[in-house]
């Protein structure tokens, strides 16, 4: 069973070319989550694949808590595929530790260079580059499928120094405190109530007020909202004017 998150398709796309390689089913976790669905998930003759995005250099924290909290049965191996800009740092010990408190058979573990989303921070990548960045994770995407398939072990993630440790340490814990906020959302005259990105918010801490959108105190930065606002009408502070959204279909 393939498991994913994702806010802007990277990790989606991952898992569904896994999922066809592999022939395997495939599960949303943004669903599970906007659903509240606390039901048992059962694997009971292959491993469990989470699939799902790097925010500051960790698992993201909903995920964690999805899977802690969530009811796994069947297999007890499992394999992680982490999408990632540039690198995952030290979020291996992280995922080591978790599958430890899970009782789980760890049996791979990947890190997949695919475009940088986070336009809250960063700059947007070019349609060309985006491209070319997809083309190049693609061989790496069908080996890890093929190593899944056969169930071997893996790691391709390298060990972290000393400065991968305050990434994945220090640095997560700040980025989650000084930035992960929705208070800096807000639209732009361009918004014409269509809810698309209530219906895409994960955590649903997206409501229509009046046929527009407002925001609550509980939010992940997956840009799910801003990225994929048909009008682009939905805007993050001043970090986001005139930057080019990216959504991967």
């Amino acid at each position: 069973m393939i498991l994913y998150f994702t806010g802007t398709g990277n990790s989606r796309y991952v898992a569904q070319k896994i999922s066809k390689e592999i022939n395997d089913e495939i599960v949303s976790i943004n669903h599970l989550m906007k659903q509240k669905n606390k039901k048992q998930l059962v694997s009971k003759d292959r491993p469990f694949i989470f699939v799902c995005p790097t925010y500051a250099w960790r698992l993201p924290q909903v995920v964690t808590e999805f899977i802690t909290t969530m009811t796994f049965s069947g297999s007890n191996k499992v394999y992680f595929i982490m999408t990632c800009g540039a690198d995952t740092s030290n979020s291996i010990c992280y995922i080591k530790k978790l599958c430890l408190d899970k009782n789980w058979d760890l049996k791979g573990i990947a890190e997949v260079i695919m475009p940088d989303n986070y336009i809250a921070l960063f700059p947007s990548s070019d349609e060309n580059t985006v491209k070319k960045i997809i083309l190049n994770a693609n061989p790496l995407i069908y080996q890890i499928a093929s190593d899944i398939g056969n169930e071997n072990n893996f790691i391709t993630i390298a060990p972290s120094g000393f400065k991968g440790k305050i990434k994945s340490g220090i640095v997560n814990l700040l980025f989650y405190k000084l930035f992960v906020h929705a208070k800096g959302f807000y639209t732009t005259e361009l918004c014409n109530g269509c809810g698309k990105c209530v219906k895409l918010c994960p955590l649903n801490n997206i409501v229509l007020n009046n046929n527009r959108p407002y925001w609550s105190n509980k939010c992940t930065h997956c840009m799910a909202c801003i990225s994929c606002c048909p009008n682009e009408a939905i805007e993050y502070k001043n970090k986001t004017q005139g930057k080019t959204r990216y959504y991967l279909k």
